[in-house]
């Protein structure tokens, strides 16, 4: 059987989900990554993946929620 190809808005999700982990990576790279909202620098890489997943994972909250 042939497998199904995303749609257009998974593809799209995809892309906004991987550019926010490249970006938050880059930040960690450049030093300029803070632990939330305090003036702390991460200086642990696995921190730094951490904190990219979970942000990341903010963009597809964003989506409507069902009524019941």
């Amino acid at each position: 059987m042939a497998k199904k190809k995303p749609c257009a808005k998974k593809r799209a999700h995809k892309k906004a989900v991987e550019k926010k982990i490249e970006t938050v990576m880059s930040e960690f790279k450049d030093k300029t990554l803070n632990i939330g909202k305090s003036k702390k620098k991460v200086t642990n890489r696995k921190q730094a993946i951490a904190i990219a997943l979970s942000e990341s994972s903010k963009i597809g909250s964003k989506k409507k929620k069902r009524r019941k």
